[in-house]
């Protein structure tokens, strides 16, 4: 049996295993774990389980042995790797591996001819075919109900059109031609009508259209407006016409919550289908129209919910045991069992299937780690906290270890990107690293984040850096009222918007922290919309408005042009990009603080785009975060006192 194999085999006994724990001894001592044995914790499951048909298997994409897909028995048992390797995939893209209507083939994007392309794999004989050769990039595709085309949206022609092709001979069809970006084609289940979503130029809003598979008579059904969709149409998603074909499923932040509605076919009022306070998403019908299966996250933790198409209090379906993260749900064909992935800050994911009337669900993978390693893991706490406007804060909070007697642990705020995204209930492998070598790593979600409602996530329109950084500095005021925390050593990193934080913060409220690290981050937004791709530069015209009209915005939210006022020592890293997306904001900002004689660290990782994903640069980055952040923060230097924000 292969090692990958064996981390994917099922027992009696594991099935009633608590996530997270190995069934090993657990003798050994917590201790600080390396990057590489960080980096190593990965989940099996590497994309979306799909059912076949059939509903006997569940099959997904993995990073176990060679890669590519698997597949295992819904019921439990053995795993078999499908011998399909779907190659790369486009920066935050993925492969989205289907099954055919009939089974017969197994679908897949990859880049493995150049661009990205439509991939078959013939699940009798193993033989691969290129289905599309168009040159462009696919954004998302689906298979028509009989098996015999599939619909894709593609920008071969400057613009994402929808477009079909046929499995038989490959024939294809644009189905249109407009100036918009025209995504996220759906088929109703009759197959004789194509869904699509339309957005407007400013990528927040949309309308959901249905028309012929020859492109005729295209109709609106429903038009939403509101929603900022930085992914070209990904986080509105597609719509889902009711195996009835009488209801159309469509998410929306109209009611200041990201939540799902109906409306029908026809036309007509749009309801909600289950309000809450939450974000939801990964909406899917039940196979019989009667249920509507949907994720619900709520302050970083993330249940799975069903709720009735006539309406009606929803239930539970799956839920973390305190925190974790519900994610990737589907129904089985026969509508009676539902599949989903659980992780949680301890462990990655794994694959569930439970009875939809309620049950024991049953475990399908194991991708937990060796016994030193889970064990060594630090589970977060969870906090709020209020800012000086008085608005909460909510946070999660990784307590230091490895501290010798009498020793104290410097703080780091921990900023995510985005910044309309959020920290949740996920396994932080980087924020793990420093807290085991002694650091209280805070991470806030602060005004700007998503899942808190549309007032909380525009908080921080048009004045990045400023309105959300008491935000970060009431962070470090929780941080220096722990008693195990040093008051007079404070860090701040994160990555892209968190990269920016960490190059504003220092500049725009001086002497607070003792060390910076930027990674991939932006210090000047007038430069960003000159040299940036589209949904960067949609993204700050959402927030800020067009440059040509509110260039004092960009420019006051652009630490590059205060950098007089910097006294804290900088660490400036990114990917050497040979690829889109890749910038030239880390070296000016590198440059000009050369030219001012302010101290920093610039160092860039071959073979990514701007940002670093791959694990050999992630280890080296995590080894020279942690000597800069030792240098700075642990050298016994005595620092002045910390001042407030510049106004």
């Amino acid at each position: 049996m292969s090692r990958a194999t064996g981390l994917l085999l099922i027992t009696g006994a594991l099935l009633g295993t608590p996530l997270g724990v190995s069934l090993g001894a657990q003798s050994a001592e917590p201790r600080a774990l390396s990057a590489r044995e960080l980096t190593g914790i990965r989940s099996a499951v590497a994309s979306e389980p799909q059912w076949s048909p059939d509903g006997s298997t569940l099959m997904f994409n993995s990073p176990l042995g060679e890669g590519g897909l698997w597949a295992v028995p819904a019921s439990g048992g053995f795993p078999t790797a499908l011998n399909v390797r779907t190659g790369g995939t486009t920066f935050l893209g993925s492969a989205q591996p289907e099954w055919s209507p009939d089974g017969k083939w197994l679908s897949y994007l990859s880049t493995k001819s150049g661009t990205p392309e439509l991939w078959l794999s013939s699940v009798a004989d193993g033989q691969e075919r290129q289905l599309t050769n168009l040159g462009g990039r696919i954004g998302s595709y689906t298979w028509a109900p009989d098996g015999s085309a599939i619909a894709f949206s593609d920008d071969k022609l400057g613009n994402h059109d929808i477009w079909t092709i046929r499995i038989a001979d490959g024939h294809l069809r644009r189905l249109t031609n407009g100036p918009l970006l025209e995504v996220s084609p759906t088929w109703t289940p009759d197959g004789r009508q194509v869904v699509y979503v339309r957005l407007d130029s400013t990528w927040r809003n949309h309308d959901v259209l249905v028309m012929a598979p020859d492109g005729s008579g295209p109709r609106v059904i429903v038009q939403d407006t509101g929603l900022f969709d930085y992914q070209a149409g990904g986080a509105f998603g597609p719509a889902q016409v009711s195996p009835a074909g009488t209801h159309l499923l469509f998410r929306s932040q109209r009611s200041g919550w990201v939540n799902y509605w109906v409306v029908p076919m026809t036309g007509g009022e749009a309801r909600q289908i289950a309000a809450e306070p939450a974000n939801q998403s990964g909406a899917r019908w039940s196979p019989d129209g009667r249920h509507i299966l949907y994720l619900s996250l709520q302050n970083g933790t993330q249940h799975l919910r069903a709720v009735a198409l006539a309406g009606g209090v929803s239930r539970s379906v799956a839920s973390p045991s305190g925190m974790g993260m519900v994610s990737a749900a589907n129904w089985s064909p026969d509508g009676r069992r539902v599949s989903y992935v659980l992780a949680s800050p301890t462990t990655p994911g794994d694959l569930y299937v439970v009875p939809f009337a309620g049950g024991q669900a049953t475990r399908l993978t194991n991708s937990d780690p060796p016994a030193h390693i889970a064990q060594s893991l630090i589970v977060p706490e969870k906090l709020t906290y209020r800012s000086e406007d008085g608005l909460e804060i909510s946070a999660y909070l990784y307590r230091p270890r490895g501290l010798a007697v009498n020793e104290k642990a410097p703080g780091l705020l921990w900023i995510h990107g985005g910044p309309t995204a959020q920290f949740s209930d996920a396994l932080q492998r980087d924020v793990q690293f420093f807290a085991m070598r002694g650091f209280a790593v805070l991470l806030p979600n602060i005004r700007g984040s998503s899942g808190y409602g549309r007032a909380f996530e525009e908080a921080n329109n048009g004045c990045w850096g400023r309105c959300d950084l008491p935000d970060v500095l009431a962070g470090v005021a929780v941080l220096k009222t722990l008693p195990e925390v040093r008051s007079d050593r404070m860090g701040i990193t994160g990555t892209s918007y968190g990269g920016y934080m960490s190059m504003a913060a220092p500049v725009f409220a001086p002497r607070v922290f003792q060390a910076a690290i930027a990674a991939s981050g932006y210090g000047d937004w007038v430069h960003t919309v000159a040299e940036q791709e589209t949904r960067h530069v949609k993204l700050l015209e959402h927030e800020f408005g067009p440059l040509s009209r509110n260039l004092e915005k960009y420019r006051r939210s652009s630490p590059i042009y205060e950098l007089e006022n910097l006294e804290t020592p900088i660490m400036l890293v990114h990917g050497a990009a040979t690829t889109i997306p890749r910038s030239d904001a880390s070296r000016l900002f590198a440059d000009r603080l050369e030219m001012l004689y302010k101290p920093f660290v610039y160092r860039t990782y071959p073979n990514e785009n701007y940002y670093i994903s791959n694990r050999e640069n992630t280890v080296a980055l995590l080894d020279d975060m942690h000597g800069f952040f030792t240098q700075h923060l642990k050298d016994g230097a005595v620092h002045g006192d910390a001042r407030g924000p510049r106004r």
